[in-house]
């Protein structure tokens, strides 16, 4: 079986002194796992980074086979952000994020255009909110949508309008989460937010099946304290 598509690299793992095993996340094969022979040459060690773009050519005996890459990069994107940690921790969360979701050989155009759109969020000037609304979107385009307004309730705070959760009045929800088009008021406000995507991702997603949250997360909040 071989087949040409563009992927991701969304992780890669040392297998021997030459050789690792790689995920990427494709157009149009999904997430799809192999070797990649050859990785620590200097002719591709140096942009064989996690988060950018490949044309891959895959080539496996049959469908039930591990596979091996054949490699051109097609766009660089995370060697701009080495210098800026907490970007480089979004990056690296992001990816682990499509790894530990998304099943093997199944196609889902809607995350790689979502991935695609990573790159041009990292450039905004409010990109934290971006991303904390981007992980939403990766959560609802898998099939775990959640909409704060269904959990929130309006209250008067310091005769201020502000939202909290229906079942914990002392949780508040940034206005942000609740109506897209404003934003956020300081840094606590996103820090408030992604703690609360973290709760509903490690509860409801993560831990009933089985799986830690990502400590690439963990990093990216603290980065931001």
């Amino acid at each position: 079986m071989i087949w040409d598509d563009e992927g991701y690299l969304i992780s890669k793992t040392k297998y021997n002194e030459n050789s690792i095993i790689a995920d990427f996340f494709t157009k149009n094969h999904g997430k799809t796992s192999g070797m990649i022979f050859g990785a620590t040459s200097k002719k591709i060690k140096g942009y064989l980074m996690t988060g950018n773009l490949f044309n891959i050519t895959f080539n496996s005996k049959n469908e039930n086979k591990s596979g091996y890459f054949k490699l051109e990069i097609s766009k660089i994107n995370t060697p701009y952000y080495l210098e800026d940690k907490l970007k480089l921790s979004a990056i690296l969360y992001a990816m682990n994020l499509i790894k530990i979701l998304t099943a093997e050989n199944q196609s889902n155009l809607k995350i790689f255009s979502l991935i695609d759109n990573f790159y041009k969020i990292l450039n905004n000037d409010n990109w934290v909110k971006y991303f904390v609304l981007w992980e939403l979107s990766i959560l609802k385009n898998l099939g775990y949508d959640l909409n704060f307004k269904n959990y929130a309730i309006s209250v008067k705070i310091n005769g201020i309008e502000q939202f909290v959760v229906k079942t914990d009045n002392k949780r508040i929800i940034p206005n942000f989460l609740i109506n897209n088009d404003l934003n956020p008021k300081n840094i606590d406000e996103l820090v408030i937010s992604l703690k609360l995507v973290g709760d509903f991702l490690e509860k409801t997603i993560l831990r009933p099946n089985n799986i830690n949250l990502p400590s690439s997360r963990s990093n990216f909040l603290n980065l931001l304290i």
